[in-house]
């Protein structure tokens, strides 16, 4: 396998851990949206203060250029977070949860338009394999009974759409940033852009408690900080489509997490699943290196 596509897999294998933060943090009274802007404000910090140690430049950046963050911040991480839970809220978690995994089918459909990656037969058979896998994974088969809503149907996925800019922006912005420039100010533009709505002003007192900060710590570190940054050094030289669909193995992490941490159940169903969405990992990866990777993400600028 080559170095971009495992930092890429390993980005999302980190982003399967965030149910063991989530867990910890509810149960301390913390709300979903809550969660998500005290991930995304605590990313931000440990970004600026890795890049003041690093580079102090790499926090500068133009004004003609924060179309970019816009886009990673707000479209795709305070956009999808916001359809996901209104999704969660109109219809079961599974449901939502697949609605989410048509990302990698919208980077496909983006990338030919921007970056003008091919819709070949590989990425195709890959992206359906993906999708079934996902379906095994989280437990969902269609019936009449699922309980889908039209505006359920509508935010899951514009999840899913959400969810799919951050490949498309970041391998922009990868062009003119530095990895350390995009992810923090990814990441600033999300926290400020929820913290308004979420509440969490009124929830101060939840972080009394001295578990509080250890898991918000993690969470902002090792699924987020650690997880963006192998995913976006991964993304500057690879397709933004092909990334996407490797990404499909943070489902299967946070399965096998809830499996060997939290003895939830593994059904034979989500062991075909997960093989599935190994193989189409395997199976997207391009044999030869793209040289004019670098030179596509100008068209978008």
């Amino acid at each position: 396998m080559k170095w971009p596509y495992i930092w890429i897999a390993s980005g999302a294998a980190l982003w399967g851990t965030i149910g063991i933060f989530i867990k910890e943090l509810s149960s301390l009274g913390f709300t979903p949206i809550q969660i998500v802007v005290l991930r995304a404000l605590g990313a931000a910090i440990a970004f600026i203060i890795i890049t003041l140690f690093t580079d102090r430049s790499l926090l500068r950046i133009k004004l003609r250029d924060t179309h970019y963050f816009i886009g990673t911040g707000l479209l795709s991480i305070a956009f999808f977070n916001w359809c996901y839970f209104k999704a969660m809220e109109e219809m079961s978690l599974s449901v939502a949860a697949v609605l989410l995994y048509t990302a990698p089918a919208f980077v496909l459909i983006l990338s030919r338009i921007f970056f003008n990656d091919l819709i070949t037969g590989k990425k195709l058979t890959a992206l359906g394999v993906t999708f079934l896998g996902c379906l095994f994974v989280v437990g969902y088969m269609p019936s009449a009974k699922a309980g889908i809503t039209l505006s359920g149907l509508l935010t899951g996925l514009g999840a899913g759409l959400g969810y799919s800019l951050y490949s498309i922006f970041g391998k922009a912005a990868s062009a003119k940033y530095h990895t350390l420039t995009i992810t923090t100010f990814t990441f600033i533009f999300a926290g400020l852009a929820l913290f308004p709505v979420s509440g969490l002003a009124t929830s101060i007192h939840l972080l009394e408690n001295g578990k509080a900060f250890l898991y918000i710590s993690g969470l902002g570190i090792i699924p987020t900080v650690f997880a963006y940054i192998l995913y976006t050094v991964g993304l500057r030289q690879v397709e933004p489509s092909r990334a996407a669909i490797v990404s499909t193995i943070e489902p299967v992490v946070a399965t096998l997490t809830g499996f060997f941490l939290f003895k939830e159940e593994l059904t034979l169903l989500q062991t075909i699943g997960i093989l599935l969405v190994i193989s189409a990992a395997v199976l997207v990866q391009d044999k030869k290196t793209s040289a004019s990777l670098h030179q596509k993400t100008t068209n978008v600028s």
